[in-house]
């Protein structure tokens, strides 16, 4: 995928480039941040943790420098296969950072251990996220809690409405080691076009439907045909655990349905920027969050 806009190299100083992997619990804010960064959308977001189930590269070029951040689902103790095949996600995503930036909800309770633990011996920047909705002298023992394992000062950031982000970024670039970019500069992510396809509806589905539902879903593109002076066709599946979900995720009449196709291609299209006729099916593949082989074919293998 690519962007169009490429950015100047400065002839004065070195080149930057290097991997930042974005980590935190669940819910922090990463893919807020991400696409704040970037000036558009390569990671869904829902008001619900553990969204995002992938790596997803967005690519920052600036002059004289290429950030490659890793979006990375949140920290947590996996319960079933697809936790665990996430948290691999996020080691896979740590292993592979120059620079690690841990982002944490400034609304949370509390500091998870388990998430210190992951980045201790990486060094890593450090941010809370969502200052705007806790009052600043509320910040402090969380910020002194974050203190020992951040490389600095801990940044106090909206990723929402981009308060204290320019700092934040400053300082990213900053760590970014010396190196030639790894990517042209008119890309801003390495996924194929029916990857950012399939995670538009999913994100359709976790932000119309409560309780379980989001999280027993699994979304694959079973076509993706574009059709020269005709809409893109987009056949996409929806799969889910239970019959009774189906029933649920279909709606009377199919209205269920049709308002996650509506949301869905309205959010595909300003992403291609392009007219597409999306078609949704809902099947059921019982416990499928549990099964290894469905995840790899459907969820990790087939983007």
């Amino acid at each position: 995928m690519t962007n169009g806009h490429p950015s100047p190299q400065s002839e004065d100083t070195p080149f930057k480039s290097g991997y930042v992997c974005l980590t935190g619990p669940p819910n922090a804010g990463k893919s807020t941040l991400l696409n704040r960064v970037l000036g558009r959308t390569v990671s869904i977001v829902a008001p619900r943790p553990q969204t995002t189930r992938h790596r997803v590269l967005g690519i920052l070029n600036g002059a004289g420098f290429q950030a490659l951040f890793l979006d990375t689902p949140g920290v947590l103790e996996p319960r079933y296969r697809l936790q665990e095949m996430m948290k691999q996600e996020v080691d896979a995503a740590l292993r592979d950072g120059d620079v690690v930036l841990l982002l944490y909800d400034a609304t949370a309770t509390g500091v998870s251990d388990r998430v210190l633990e992951a980045v201790r011996d990486r060094n890593p920047l450090v941010a809370v996220n969502k200052v705007d909705l806790v009052e600043k002298r509320k910040l402090l023992p969380l910020v002194e809690k974050l203190a020992p394992v951040a490389r600095g000062p801990v940044f106090l950031v909206s990723a929402l409405n981009g308060d204290g982000v320019p700092e934040l970024q400053h300082a990213v670039v900053d760590a970014l080691p010396e190196g030639e970019p790894f990517y042209p500069p008119e890309m801003v992510s390495e996924r194929p076009e029916r990857f950012f396809c399939a995670e538009f509806v999913r994100e359709a589905v976790f932000n119309l439907y409560g309780e379980e539902i989001p999280y027993s879903t699994a979304v694959s593109i079973e076509e993706f045909k574009e059709r020269e002076g005709r809409k893109d066709y987009i056949r996409a599946v929806i799969f889910v655990e239970r019959q009774a979900q189906k029933k649920i995720v279909v709606g009377r009449q199919g209205q269920a349905l049709k308002r996650v196709g509506s949301r869905a291609r309205r959010r595909i299209e300003e992403f291609l920027g392009r007219p597409v006729y999306l078609e949704l099916w809902v099947k059921v593949a019982e416990d499928w969050r549990r099964k290894d082989g469905f995840i790899r074919q459907n969820v990790y293998e087939s983007r």
